[in-house]
């Protein structure tokens, strides 16, 4: 793993208290993990990770001025947005596809891609969400990018976007009511996935801890080219601008109480 970095630091100004992560941005694996026994082909796939989503995070980073972490290795070697006790951690089938690599998996090897890959990019995301909160006096908002197939099984996927979360509807239906204003878009609530998971990125991070946040799903068919890349980035930044002028997206809620 000598000079494999699992995550990249975006910088920014602390001060409007808002922080972007990309879990799957990238679709790279160290070199003595090879390809996993994969063809060439499954590493441009959604299984490996996101698509668009690395462009988009660094374009609103760069836009908004503010920090932003990326994975800057494949889901297929270990998930970022998985709890370390969830079954699909290290996934030995994914989309119909059986990952060689990962199957028989020694308890050993499992531990090493923890604490190799999976642990230091959580340690990265609870620095950069400490430091935003330390140097803005402000609990931070944060906002997860991701990306999804325009079909599962066949079956197309009608929205263009869509945002998931769990017990928080702060920052999430603040974030869906600003893009369904846009009659061009169909916006999933809790589509194409549901925003309940345990152990996750935005569960250990933001719903254990109280701070608000929402997971952003994009088409990646919308985000796969450069035009489509910087419309979605050209939409999101006065939304999230607008977000992070709301008190309410710097408050501590737990449970119901809000500590400000």
């Amino acid at each position: 793993m000598s000079g494999f970095a699992p995550f990249e630091i975006i910088p920014g100004d602390p001060h409007p208290a808002l922080v972007i992560l990309a879990d799957h941005a990238m679709n790279r694996l160290p070199p003595e993990y090879g390809d996993l026994g994969l063809p060439a082909e499954a590493f441009s796939r959604h299984i490996a990770y996101d698509i668009g989503v690395e462009a988009v995070t660094r374009g609103l980073c760069a836009r908004l001025g503010v920090p932003g972490v990326l994975g800057c290795f494949s889901r297929l070697l270990i998930d970022p947005n998985r709890g370390e006790d969830d079954p699909t951690l290290i996934m030995k089938l994914s989309d119909g596809m059986v990952i060689p690599a990962n199957h028989p998996l020694a308890p050993e090897e499992r531990e090493r891609r923890l604490d190799g890959f999976h642990r230091p990019y959580h340690d990265a995301v609870a620095t950069v969400i400490a430091e935003t909160q330390r140097k803005s006096g402000k609990a931070p908002l944060v906002i997860s990018v991701h990306s999804f197939t325009h079909a599962w099984k066949g079956v197309p996927r009608p929205w263009h976007a869509g945002v998931l979360w769990d017990t928080d509807p702060r920052a999430a239906q603040t974030l869906i009511e600003r893009l369904r204003a846009d009659p061009a878009l169909i916006v999933g609530d809790n589509e194409p996935y549901d925003g309940a998971l345990r152990g996750d990125t935005m569960h250990r991070h933001c719903s254990t801890t109280g701070l608000a946040h929402g997971l952003l799903e994009i088409r990646q068919d919308l985000i796969s080219h450069p035009a489509g890349i910087d419309s979605w980035i050209d939409r999101l930044t006065p939304i999230l601008s607008e977000m992070t002028a709301l008190p309410q997206m710097h408050e501590i809620e737990l449970h119901g109480s809000r500590v400000i």
